[in-house]
């Protein structure tokens, strides 16, 4: 078990491996925990090197800045909260992180507009019971934003239907920590 600070969850590695980032207590937003993060970024580690990578649902921003920490070259953070963005905002310029960008708005409206073939990785870790995992997967489908071997990472509630991937993506890794349903989807 991880000692967390209230208000806090910290980068596990890379550069900034350790650093803490503030957590606002906002309805919706629970951060990765260490071990789920860890979990993942060890599915994902020979693949962030020069990665281009979304954080759809941002909250903290943990996920896109673990990636960002880990070398992926260029991260986009996804967060309408006006709170909860104001906090990524802070944390980026105390890391100095200029291969992070963060846009204060809605995940699902930038996704409509999203360039094809222009992502490698996403991180989905929306708020559970909205069904937003379900529109961000058909959107980055429709548009195929995600390059073909690819990956998406959803984050769901255990009791809750996992969206349907569909044909172009396969279950590459899967994961239940406590009450959360970790995985990896690989575009095709």
């Amino acid at each position: 078990m991880s000692k967390k600070k209230p208000g806090t969850v910290r980068i596990i590695g890379g550069k900034w491996r350790g650093t803490r980032l503030r957590v606002r207590d906002l309805p919706g937003l629970r951060p990765s925990g260490d071990r789920g993060r860890e979990t993942l970024f060890n599915w994902l580690q020979m693949h962030l090197r020069g990665a281009q990578c979304a954080d759809l649902f941002a909250g903290s921003g943990v996920l896109g800045l673990e990636a960002a920490s880990r070398g992926a070259a260029r991260v986009t953070l996804l967060e309408k909260s006006r709170p909860a963005a104001a906090e990524i905002r802070e944390s980026l310029a105390r890391l100095k992180a200029d291969q992070v960008e963060l846009i204060e708005g809605d995940a699902i409206a930038w996704l409509a507009q999203c360039e094809p073939g222009s992502l490698d990785i996403v991180f989905m870790d929306p708020p559970f019971g909205e069904g937003l995992e379900t529109r961000a997967l058909e959107l980055l489908t429709a548009r195929n934003s995600v390059r073909k071997g690819g990956f998406v990472y959803l984050e769901t509630a255990l009791d809750a239907p996992a969206p349907a991937p569909g044909p172009d993506w396969e279950i590459a890794r899967e994961q239940v920590m406590g009450d959360v349903r970790m995985r990896l989807l690989k575009k095709n």
